[in-house]
């Protein structure tokens, strides 16, 4: 049985409950028999169909929760770590459960504004997407942004005070900001190893492309606008909450990124 005869078997039970003849009225109308309506009036649920409804209730509230972007794949790490599914889940399983919901993901597609401009200071792409080769923290940070030069120094600097005496090796692609004279200046100063991204080679700052593509689409522009600059700081807190301690991804095989974090240490 599809999920638009399920639904309407149901409203015809709810109606038909309060109003006399209703029932053979509405199954004539939609073109459904009575024999079949009888049939799941009468079902017997078995021990397939209870971990099914389950299922179905667990998708539709994680799917809430997560503003909507969440696909199969990620459904099914949050279904695995749900504590009352006891029972394995496979990824065809809740892809054919959200099918049936007529749950899709709200993911729009990144839009690109480049402009390109001109380069002060340029570094070798050191890091060469060697992302899977660090083995401690702070060995390498990654960095991308759109804003003012003193703002990402002031960022650097907040980072470097909170992390005490290390000299990672930061990565950025080649934007003003971090080829500006200022920001090398900063990076001279900490004895830090640069690494820069070839031009128009998003691929080689992937991790950090990713986590603000997410952070943007998938985040930011699932809320309304913020009105004051309160507001606009209480949501980004609320993001930086949500991707470490409550998203779950494939790269990081379903772990959260402080569970990540805490199984690297």
């Amino acid at each position: 049985m599809n999920a638009q005869h399920r639904l309407a078997y149901q409203g015809i039970q709810a109606i038909s409950s309060k109003t006399r003849g209703a029932q053979a009225i509405i199954l004539r109308k939609i073109g459904l028999s009575r024999q079949a309506y009888n049939q799941w009036l009468h079902h017997k649920s078995t021990a397939w169909d209870e971990p099914e409804e389950l299922l179905k209730q667990k998708i539709v509230i994680y799917f809430e929760k997560h503003r909507q972007r969440i696909g199969a794949g990620k459904m099914k790490f949050y279904l695995e770590h749900d504590e009352s599914i006891d029972f394995h889940v496979s990824f065809k399983r809740v892809k054919r459960l959200m099918f049936a919901l007529h749950l899709k993901c709200q993911s729009r597609v990144k839009k690109h504004h480049r402009v390109k401009q001109a380069e002060q200071e340029v570094r070798d792409n050191v890091l060469n997407q060697q992302f899977n080769q660090v083995t401690q923290p702070n060995q390498v940070w990654l960095s991308d942004s759109t804003e003012t030069s003193e703002a990402v120094i002031d960022t650097f600097n907040l980072a470097f005070q909170r992390t005490g005496d290390v000299h990672p090796m930061v990565h950025t692609d080649r934007g003003a900001v971090f080829t500006s004279k200022a920001f090398n200046n900063l990076m001279v100063n900490h004895k830090v190893v640069r690494s820069m991204s070839r031009p128009g080679t998003p691929y080689d700052n992937a991790p950090m492309e990713r986590w603000w593509n997410e952070f943007k689409l998938n985040w930011l522009d699932s809320y309304p606008m913020p009105k004051t600059k309160q507001e606009l700081i209480d949501l980004i807190e609320a993001g930086i909450y949500y991707f470490n301690y409550v998203d779950r991804t494939i790269q990081r095989n379903g772990s959260t990124a402080v569970e990540y974090r805490g199984e690297a240490a």
